[in-house]
C-alpha cells in the first residue's frame, strides 16, 4: 500500500464523514492504493460509526491526547507514505497530490503552508494568524534551522520509515512540533507545499486553546534547544558579569552622574555565577536528552567529551577552589594589617567577592563534572542493552 491518510478524531460527527469521503476520492483519482485511518480518541457522538460508514478503517485509541491519537493511527497505518490531518474539514483532503508528489521525490517530511496556499475568512483567529504562528514559526527556523514557513500546519505527509526513526514521545499538542524539530535535528529532508485552510465545519468550539497551547509549543521548542534556553543566555551573563567586575575592580565609576560601586560589583559576580549554572545546565540537559533518546547524538558534544573528561573537570575545579582559598587568605592578611579591626568594605570586598566566586564556581565545576560522568555511564549502559 502506498498511502495512508490518518485523521485523529474526538467528537467530529459533523465533519469526519466529509473528510473521509474527500480523502478516499482523492486517493482514487490519483490511482493510488491507499486507505483512510480514523484514530478515534473516545468519541461519544457516533463519530467512529460515521467514519466507518464513509469507508475509513477506525482504530480506537484509549489514551487521551492529540499525540496519542495520531500515534495510534500512524502505527496502525499500512501505507509507505502517511498523510495526517484534522477531521474538522478545515484542510482540503481532496488535494493530496502535492504532498504525495514531494514524498515520491524522496522527501522524508512534507508540510503544508497555509500562508502560501490561502487562509479563508474566519478560518484562523487573528492572534494565531498574525502573532502566534508567525512568531512560533520564526523561532522554529531560528532554533532548528528548519526551512519551513508554517511550523504548525496540521496537514503534513511523511514516510512511515522516517516516522519510525523519529521515535516521537509527546502525547499532546506538542506532537506536531516534536515531529518537525526531531526531523530537523536528525537531518531528515523536509519540504513544504501550499495548502488552503477553511473554517472548520463544526458547530462546537475547537479543542485548541490559544494561550495554553501556544505556551506548550514554545516551551517544547525551548526544552529541545538547550542552546537558546541555557547556553547563549549563560554565556551572555558570564561575559557581562566579568566585564562589569573588571570595570569596577580599580574603584567606583560614574556614568552620566550615576555612581557604580561595590553593590554593582556584587550583582556582576552574581551574573557570572548564574551564567555558569545556565551553561552547565545546557550541557547536562543535552547529555540527558541524548541518553533518553529525546535528541539525536551530537558529534560536536562527542568530540568535546574526548578532551573534557571527569579528570579535566576536577582539575579545573580544584584550580578555581585553590584560587578562591588564596584570595581568602589574602583578604585575611589585609585584615591582619588592620589588627583585625574595622575595614573599608568597598576596598575589602573587591578581594572577598572574587575569592568567594572562585570557591563557588570551583565547587560547581567539580559537582557538574561528577554528574556528567554519571550521565555518561548511563548512556554507555543504555547502548549495551
Amino acid at each position: 500500500m502506498e498511502l495512508s491518510v490518518v485523521m485523529p478524531c474526538l467528537n467530529e460527527r459533523e465533519t469526519v464523514g466529509i473528510c473521509v469521503r474527500k480523502a478516499l476520492q482523492s486517493i482514487a483519482s490519483l490511482g493510488l492504493e491507499g486507505e483512510v485511518v480514523v484514530a478515534d480518541n473516545g468519541s461519544t457522538d457516533g463519530s467512529a460509526e460515521i467514519a466507518a460508514a464513509a469507508g475509513a478503517r477506525v482504530v480506537m485509541v484509549a489514551a487521551k491526547g492529540y499525540g496519542n491519537a495520531l500515534i495510534g493511527g500512524i502505527e496502525a497505518a499500512e501505507g509507505r507514505f502517511v498523510i495526517m490531518g484534522d477531521a474538522d474539514d478545515s484542510y482540503d483532503f481532496s488535494a493530496l497530490l502535492p504532498l504525495v508528489a514531494k514524498l515520491r521525490e524522496g522527501y522524508d517530511l512534507v508540510l503544508g503552508n497555509r500562508f502560501r496556499g490561502g487562509i479563508k475568512p474566519g478560518a484562523m483567529p487573528f492572534l494565531h494568524r498574525y502573532l502566534g504562528n508567525p512568531v512560533l514559526s520564526g523561532l522554529g527556523r531560528l532554533f532548528f534551522h528548519v526551512p519551513i514557513g508554517d511550523f504548525h500546519c496540521g496537514l503534513r505527509g511523511f514516510t512511515k520509515a522516517a516516522y519510525q526513526r523519529l521515535d516521537l514521545q509527546t502525547t499532546g499538542m506538542e506532537f506536531a512540533s516534536e515531529m518537525v524539530v526531531k526531523a530537523a535535528l536528525m537531518g531528515l529532508s523536509i519540504s513544504e507545499v501550499p495548502t488552503s485552510l477553511s473554517p472548520d465545519g463544526r458547530s462546537r468550539p475547537p479543542h485548541l486553546r490559544t494561550w495554553r497551547d501556544g505556551w506548550r509549543h514554545l516551551r517544547f521548542m525551548l526544552l529541545y534547544s538547550p542552546r537558546w534556553l541555557f547556553l547563549y543566555p549563560g554565556f551572555i551573563l558570564i561575559a557581562l558579569g566579568l566585564l562589569a567586575m573588571a570595570w569596577l575592580w580599580p574603584g567606583p565609576r560614574q556614568v552620566w552622574g550615576v555612581s557604580f560601586d561595590i553593590h554593582t560589583f556584587v550583582y556582576a559576580a552574581m551574573a557570572v555565577l548564574i551564567g555558569f549554572q545556565a551553561v552547565s545546565f545546557a550541557v547536562i540537559s543535552k547529555v540527558f536528552a541524548i541518553g533518553e533518546g529525546l535528541l539525536p547524538e551530537d558529534e560536536r558534544l562527542t568530540r568535546l567529551f574526548r578532551y573534557v573528561t571527569l579528570e579535566v573537570g576536577l582539575l579545573v575545579g580544584a584550580v578555581l577552589v585553590a584560587g578562591g582559598i588564596g584570595g581568602s587568605i589574602y583578604a585575611v592578611k589585609l585584615w591582619e594589617q588592620s589588627a583585625f579591626g574595622p575595614l573599608q568594605p568597598a576596598q575589602t570586598l573587591r578581594t572577598v567577592i572574587p575569592a568567594v566566586l572562585m570557591l563557588v564556581l570551583g565547587c560547581q565545576v567539580i559537582l557538574s563534572s561528577f554528574l556528567l560522568s554519571v550521565l555518561g555511564l548511563k548512556r554507555k549502559g543504555s547502548r549495551l542493552k
